[in-house]
Parts: structure tokens; sequence; C-alpha cells
């Protein structure tokens, strides 16, 4: 997940905390709610906490919050479906929430496949979920009051680069490579906090654009991050593999 998205869920958890003015709970079985969403061990844990805040108190002033947290989770958990659902259930409850339209409109390119006969539809829904939430970040209020300005800079930077990463994917299920690198090569300009799964996009794009010398120079950077997530690790090496041997088919 996003660094600027776990700030979001940081905000849910002062605003449970009642560091924030608005919104607050009802009672004192609302409050308990709220915190056990907080003290949730786990995505699954968490989801179900959200539901049960969500059963028990309707007219909670944390309905957004809770169902967002719950987007997140499901995100958390891999499953594209149910984070969907979430996403959808967020966003009739908060329109122009740019966060949840961010993980949505990537959902939708990662859920769509060549000869999906609704392919056109659901790449051009998301790239206009993707352009709509990017107008609503330029002017969007700090999500916390105690952000600094430098902070925030960084969170929508951190969102812009999402967005562009979604639209480079789009371009890879078009097969538009040339605009796929594009658009990856501006997510990693633009990320506040580097991200090296985004490179590996950006090398997946310079692989299939048969550019194998700047994916390889791009792996190198990525395998040679501190601390690399194994997984990542894993993808990247395999990555590397394919752009040497493609390299070396073409001699």
């Amino acid at each position: 997940m996003k660094k600027a998205l776990w700030m979001m869920a940081v905000a849910a958890v002062l605003a449970v905390s009642g560091l924030w003015a608005q919104p607050k709970p009802k009672s004192q079985k609302e409050m308990d709610a709220l915190m056990a969403i907080q003290n949730a061990q786990g995505p699954d844990a968490q989801i179900a906490a959200v539901e049960n805040l969500l059963t028990k108190f309707a007219d909670t002033e944390f309905k957004v919050t809770a169902l967002q947290m719950a987007t997140q989770s499901a995100q958390q958990k891999g499953d594209l479906g149910l984070m969907t659902g979430y996403a959808e259930r967020t966003l009739k409850a908060d329109p122009k929430n740019y966060i949840v339209m961010l993980m949505l409109a990537q959902a939708t390119v990662q859920q769509t496949r060549e000869f999906d006969l609704d392919k056109d539809e659901k790449l051009k829904n998301s790239e206009k979920m993707v352009n709509e939430a990017l107008e609503i970040l330029k002017a969007a209020p700090k999500f916390r009051p105690d952000l600094t300005d430098e902070q925030w800079a960084g969170a929508k930077k951190d969102f812009e680069a999402q967005g562009l990463e979604t639209l480079g994917m789009t371009a890879m299920v078009r097969k538009n490579y040339p605009e796929a690198v594009n658009q990856f090569k501006k997510a990693v300009e633009v990320q506040g906090s580097p991200d090296p799964a985004t490179k590996v996009h950006l090398a997946r794009a310079y692989n299939a654009a048969a550019n194998y010398d700047a994916a390889t120079l791009t792996l190198d950077a990525v395998l040679a991050t501190p601390d690399l997530h194994p997984s990542i690790r894993t993808v990247a090496g395999q990555e590397k593999l394919k752009a040497a041997q493609a390299k070396a088919a073409k001699k």
C-alpha cells in the first residue's frame, strides 16, 4: 500500500481518538466499535469490525472513514473483488473521495483482460476516474491538520504517482507500450516516497517495448534498493532475466 494511503488510515485513528473536532462518536458503544476497528489485527478482523460498526450504528459519522479502511484492508488481502465492492460503497457515500477513486481505478485495470468484451469500456472508465481524482486532488485540503506543508505535498505526489501508474497499466493492457513507458516514468519521477514496485512496472514496459537495456538498468536500480521486499526482489530478478534472454535472442 502507498505511504499516503497508510497516512489516511492514521487519520482515521486520530479521528477516533478525539484529536479532530469532527466527526465524533455519539455514544461509548460507538466509540468501542470504532476502537475495535483501530485495534483489529489483520485485514479480515478489521473488515469484520467495520461491518459491526456499520450494522450497529447506521448513522455513524465515521461511515466514509470506516468504508475506506475496509477498502484498504481488502486491497491488503489482495481480494480485488471485495476491494471493488467496498470502494463502490465508499464512493456512494462520498462521491469525491479521490483516494478510493484511485484505488478503484487501479483495481479495475488489474481485473481487465485482453479479450474481455467490455475491455475498452472498463479502461475508459478507469482513465476517467483517475483524471477526475487527480483534478479533485489539486484543490484538496489537508486530511490532517497537523501535517506540514511539506508532508502534504509529498502525500499529494504519492497520490498523483498512483494515478499515473494506473494510466501506465491501462496502456499496457492496450499494448501501447511507448505510452506505458511514458506514464510509468512520470510516476517514478513524481513520487514523494520512491516505490520500487513502480520501477518494476516501468521495466516490464521497457521489456514489452523491446528496450532491454533500459529495462536492465531500471531493474539493477531496483535490486540495489536497501531492504527490498523479497517478493519485489523475486519479480525484479525474473524480469531482468527476461530482458537478458530477449536481448540474446535478437542477436
